[in-house]
């Protein structure tokens, strides 16, 4: 790193530099005051700064301080955090109680009457009845319903914080702005990290700790297209409504929520097939369901386990999101009827 040593020696910081510099062996090219070719200089990296300045922190030194700094605000995050967080895990606790202590018999039944009242569809009930015969034929059945009973609590925790704060995005140009970078950075994050800063607030045993990470990883397409939707609404229909002297909240109820609820549906379908990719991944951080069955299929190169346990996840996708635009379906059809 001759050139770079050559530049602090110029501007006289070479004293600043090695005060706290341990003597070291110089290699034959320092020795003899070799230049290195211009294709050869390598960028004013802080690793390679810090080989002609020791001041100069290494990358290394950046990472340990970051850590530093998160692990001494981590008591302070956690006094936080841990009330706000805890009715989650409770929720989870008692979701997957009810969906795994239920008798097959009784629950099986409910939700297939569920999916035809939702759908009005026998065709999508009957689908639904096969697929979930096929959990029980196969003895996949207990995951299958721990990871549907993690969907439903982190799918309604999602909507019913992102479609208030879509809402607040709609009505407002300046929160558009200051929540579209968040939004932004939530949907770009790779999946694994958003388990890193959780796995340092909370213990692994904790419920809320997979919960978390499903929540925030999949909140954000109900948010962005409840904010759309509403924005979408027909200025005129808008217009009519002041016409009759309908207050804020009235419009917003009785008028716009109606008229953006297709996109909206939209949004909680995309919500409900984020939830389910992102509970895979967090099996590895004890989440139950069929993802832990991957996930041994993978450590332990299980290929028939991991096979079918994917197999169950396509199909429990495929049942929700067949359900979901079913509901979706009826929603347009009846605005097109309205019309």
């Amino acid at each position: 790193m001759s050139t770079y040593s050559g530049i602090f020696n110029a501007i006289g910081l070479r004293d600043w530099c090695d005060e706290d510099k341990k003597p070291s062996l110089m290699s034959l090219a320092n020795l003899r005051g070799d230049e290195p070719n211009w294709y050869d200089v390598k960028f004013p990296s802080l690793d390679n700064l810090h080989e002609a300045c020791s001041k100069i922190p290494q990358t290394r030194d950046m990472t340990a301080g970051l850590e530093d700094g998160f692990l001494a605000i981590r008591p302070a995050l956690r006094f936080v955090l841990d009330p706000l967080t805890q009715p989650l895990s409770w929720a989870l606790d008692g979701a997957l109680t009810a969906f795994t202590e239920t008798p097959w018999w009784f629950l099986v039944p409910l939700l297939v009457l569920g999916c035809f009242f939702i759908s009005k569809s026998i065709r999508i009930a009957g689908l639904v009845a096969a697929f979930l015969a096929f959990f029980l034929f196969t003895d996949h059945y207990t995951y299958a319903m721990e990871t549907l009973a993690i969907i439903f609590v982190c799918t309604f925790i999602c909507v019913l914080l992102g479609v208030p704060i879509g809402i607040y995005m709609s009505k407002s140009d300046r929160a558009q702005r200051a929540i579209t970078p968040v939004l932004d950075m939530l949907q770009t994050l790779p999946t694994f990290v958003y388990l890193i800063p959780l796995i340092f607030l909370f213990k692994i045993t904790e419920p809320k700790l997979y919960g978390m990470a499903i929540i925030l990883y999949a909140i954000v397409p109900v948010v962005r297209l409840t904010n759309l939707g509403i924005r979408l609404v027909d200025q005129s229909v808008i217009e009519a409504a002041n016409a009759y002297g309908l207050t804020s909240r009235q419009k917003l109820i009785g008028v716009e929520i109606p008229l953006a609820l297709p996109n909206i549906m939209a949004g909680v379908n995309q919500t409900i097939m984020m939830s389910l990719a992102m509970v895979v991944i967090a099996s590895l951080v004890s989440a139950p369901g069929l993802g832990t069955l991957v996930l041994d299929g993978i450590n332990n190169l299980r290929l028939g386990v991991g096979f079918v346990a994917g197999f169950a996840i396509v199909l429990l996708a495929i049942l929700l999101d067949r359900v979901s635009k079913a509901a979706l379906d009826r929603i347009n059809a009846a605005q097109a009827d309205n019309q």
